[in-house]
């Protein structure tokens, strides 16, 4: 194997038997299996260094094309994959990742996620959780939840406690790129591919490559872009529009969107093969409605960052406005609660803010109704 002409020191095994056997009696910092064993499968490692060595990460290597098993040893927990024959760059993009994976880092980043991510709720600090445990692995994470939760927020927050923390976060906007121009906009074009390309430049994975690719509003991809997406994905590799050459990329894909991506499937909107690439973990970020414990730490927080941000002294909330906020369902979530606080702040005097100042909507119906 190419590993140990990288300088690293391996200890190999034939079977799953002599696989546990060598983990019991040394610690690794990654391992490598095969999914074809004698007396089992990768995916008995893999579920095995997850129940007792957790702070070792797995990749599973698997045959061309194999697609299924990846997904399913990353549902397992496996750490990424890599798919016959081996590339010696991609190989060594893997190893690097893996090895920048230090719980010591993670338990730093878990407390500095709290910071970002707040909230006290069973169902905020859960969150937390997952994402702490997300972020030691290299899988395709799809974001769900309404419009104004934070996805964004979560997968930077996957990223920055990972092991490409040091490396490019770039979030893109499916729905917002003009359908002409979004394989150029993904994978960079050569100079004189089209009309108005005068001169080489790089796509989103390029400008990605280490770090990790966000598709937000991933259901709103035109059909001829999901195909290429999926292949850049399986392979590793893209090709620049006009170029005659593969590029290796080493990206993480995380993605979110707030419609319903399995009934976008089932309408034939969105590709069924490329959903279950970027479904291998689903995480539900949940609404403000469902938190609402949270509500006064969030407001205390943001009306903080707005008087930071005009130069003005932190306002303070009457009873009845913290009442009011306490009691709204926030259809528009923590963005929605954001614009609210914003907006009363300018009505506000002298320091205080008024239930009147908030402007929710049932104020407004009100107020209607008596006009």
């Amino acid at each position: 194997m190419t590993l140990s002409g990288m300088s690293i020191d391996c200890v190999t095994a034939e079977n799953v038997a002599q696989a546990n056997q060598a983990l019991k009696q040394q610690a690794f910092d990654l391992c490598f299996t095969d999914m074809r064993l004698p007396d089992g499968t990768g995916l008995d490692i893999v579920k095995t260094i997850n129940t007792k060595y957790p702070e070792c990460p797995v990749a599973v290597i698997t045959a061309h094309g194999n697609v299924d098993m990846a997904v399913e040893a990353l549902k397992s927990g496996a750490f990424d994959f890599v798919s016959k024959p081996l590339r010696l760059q991609v190989l060594r993009d893997l190893v690097t990742s893996a090895l920048n994976v230090s719980p010591k880092k993670t338990s730093f980043n878990e407390r500095r996620s709290r910071d970002r991510l707040l909230g006290e709720t069973d169902i905020i600090r859960s969150l937390r959780g997952k994402i702490s445990k997300l972020a030691r692995s290299q899988a395709p994470v799809y974001v769900t939840g309404e419009s104004g939760t934070g996805k964004e927020l979560v997968a930077r927050l996957i990223h920055e406690l990972g092991s490409r923390s040091e490396q490019t976060f770039v979030p893109i906007n499916c729905g917002a790129i003009p359908t002409e121009l979004v394989e150029s906009e993904f994978f960079g074009h050569k100079k004189g591919a089209f009309t108005g390309a005068v001169s080489d430049k790089d796509g989103l994975f390029q400008a990605a490559n280490g770090g990790t690719l966000f598709l937000d509003e991933v259901a709103d991809l035109p059909l001829m872009m999901q195909v290429k997406l999926l292949r850049a994905i399986q392979e590793k590799a893209i090709r620049p529009v006009g170029g005659n050459e593969e590029i290796s990329v080493d990206v993480r894909i995380l993605s979110a969107t707030h419609k319903n991506l399995a009934e976008c499937v089932q309408k034939g909107t969105f590709r069924e093969d490329l959903f279950y690439r970027l479904n291998v973990i689903e995480l539900a970020v949940p609404p403000l409605r469902d938190r609402q414990a949270d509500i006064p730490l969030l407001v205390s927080h943001v009306l903080s960052n707005l008087a930071e941000k005009n130069n003005e002294n932190t306002p303070e909330l009457t009873a009845a406005a913290t009442k009011a906020l306490n009691a709204y369902h926030f259809p528009g979530n923590i963005r929605e609660l954001e614009n609210i606080l914003e907006r009363a702040m300018t009505w506000s005097e002298n320091g205080i803010i008024e239930e009147e100042d908030l402007m929710l909507p049932e104020s407004l119906s009100v107020i209607a109704k008596a006009d």
